[in-house]
């Protein structure tokens, strides 16, 4: 442990690995922000607790499981000669549920339903919104941490990433789930955003890799973008009254 601490390596590993989790994290985020603005405010505060903690404890299972997990990644099932692994698989699934899920919010945006009847009750819904987070975290996870054993050798190094990510993500899960509740536009965007992140899954599970720099590029400029009309709309609004 000495070694590590004193090492330039480990703690230039540890500032990429951490950097490389935030940025995926991304993705955890705002599915977590768009899913629980649907139940009331203090059951959203404790299901993003509930899914940020899991996102943790899956992350560390995962790293703890390593051999396991890097077992997960030799072919199981060859269709019309693409051979197909059990993270792909994994991946594919995950992907097509957060479209199908996007797209069903998206939808329901557009046809401006009431709340689903209440939300189908509170205690339903809850459980629900708990449920899909556990999906989704189980995606985010696998692809985070398989991108983490290619970056790092240490499991300390790994854990000490994912932990100080996970922490980053709950400080900035509250703040992005209260700016998306506030602005109904910004909703859109992320569930947009969600359907161009469950298509890049799919793609990854069929072997065609989509470079992330280019998905969160154009996340960051159309979040940008929202952000400059947001912040126009108010200054409208000021100018008003």
């Amino acid at each position: 442990m000495m070694e590590l601490l004193t090492s330039p390596e480990a703690w230039a590993a540890l500032l990429t690995l951490t950097a490389l989790e935030i940025v995926l994290g991304i993705d955890n985020v705002i599915f977590l922000s768009v899913i629980v603005s649907r139940i009331p405010k203090a059951q959203a505060k404790r299901a993003r607790q509930i899914g940020l903690a899991l996102a943790l404890v899956f992350r560390i299972v995962l790293l703890s499981l390593l051999v396991w997990l890097i077992g997960l990644t030799q072919a199981v099932l060859t269709v019309r000669g693409l051979a197909f692994s059990w993270r792909d698989i994994i991946l594919i699934g995950g992907g097509l549920f957060l479209i199908a899920k996007a797209t069903h919010e998206i939808h329901a945006e557009v046809e401006a339903r009431e709340e689903e009847s209440e939300a189908a009750s509170k205690a339903g819904a809850f459980f629900w919104v708990i449920i899909q987070i556990i999906v989704i975290d189980m995606v985010f996870s696998l692809d985070s941490i398989i991108t983490a054993i290619g970056m790092a050798q240490d499991l300390a190094i790994m854990i000490a990433a994912v932990v100080i990510a996970c922490v980053i993500m709950y400080v900035s899960s509250g703040p992005v789930a209260k700016f998306v509740a506030e602005h109904p536009t910004t909703k859109m965007l992320a569930l947009a955003f969600l359907v161009l992140i469950g298509v890049a899954l799919v793609a990854d599970g069929f072997q065609f890799h989509i470079p992330r720099g280019y998905i969160y590029f154009a996340i960051t400029f159309s979040a940008a973008v929202e952000f400059f009309n947001v912040l126009a709309k108010r200054n409208r609004r000021k100018a008003a009254n």
